[in-house]
């Protein structure tokens, strides 16, 4: 297995992309602390995962220092290490002219989007200097690789996570901790709907989809198994790249 006897902390797991990633990555040989603002989200997919042997539920807002701080602790002190953390929470605002986004929502996505890395970053990097090395892995988009108009700030969270990930992939390098991103196009998550303008219709999907040239939408399977590979040994050599999962949307 790619992943045996890994730890592995996935933001976001309760539902979408991160339990997509939690569900990989265990059945890759990971214990995984299935983290996430959710916790009956999280206390399902970590009992589904097999129970506290392999996977623990810790309740979090990636926006709140004192949440991340006990998620790290949390899961060094249950598991005895940390090898890999999976930056996936995220939220954003919905797809409108950029002046309809009110001030509150505008520092919400950008707490959850970018505040959070800098959050776990500052709790992760400690435990992984200790232990010679670890993986961060960035969930971005290609919304901050090929901005569109509808959804400026939350492309501009993203534009961001792709900057941030290249800098500090460069900077830890020398501690032996790889930093890599994921963009994923649009996908079949909980968020969907907040993605489209106007309501979420097959006709609003099947426009997103005709310009994507392998013709459909990302499903969390092919985000998490992205996620394996950036998370594995197989990747030793890879640090600061931005992995475009996509079906082709931003050649």
């Amino acid at each position: 297995m790619r992943l045996e006897e890994k730890i592995a902390i996935v933001t976001g797991a309760a539902s979408g992309f991160g339990e997509g990633i939690a569900r990989r990555f265990a059945a890759e040989g990971a214990k995984v602390v299935v983290a996430d603002i959710n916790e009956q989200g999280a206390a399902r997919v970590a009992a589904e995962l097999g129970g506290t042997d392999t996977a623990i539920p810790i309740t979090v807002d990636v926006s709140h220092n004192d949440d991340v701080a006990a998620m790290v602790h949390n899961a060094v002190d249950h598991f005895g290490r940390l090898d890999v953390l999976v930056n996936n929470a995220g939220t954003t605002h919905k797809n409108g002219p950029l002046l309809d986004v009110d001030e509150a929502t505008f520092d919400r996505i950008y707490a959850v989007n970018v505040k959070s890395i800098y959050l776990a970053t500052l709790h992760s990097v400690p435990v992984f200097r200790r232990q010679g090395g670890g993986v961060i892995i960035n969930m971005a988009s290609t919304a901050g690789a090929r901005p569109r108009p509808g959804l400026t700030w939350y492309n501009g969270t993203k534009g961001a996570v792709i900057t941030l990930t290249k800098s500090m992939a460069a900077e830890l390098a020398a501690d032996h901790i790889r930093v890599n991103g994921i963009n994923p196009v649009m996908g079949e998550t909980g968020l969907t709907g907040e993605f489209l303008p106007g309501e979420d219709t097959p006709e609003a999907r099947a426009k997103v989809i005709a310009r994507i040239p392998l013709g459909r939408l990302s499903q969390p399977l092919d985000i998490a198994n992205a996620c394996v590979f950036l998370a594995s040994d197989e990747a030793a050599f890879i640090t600061g790249v931005c992995l475009e999962v996509d079906g082709g949307r931003c050649i």
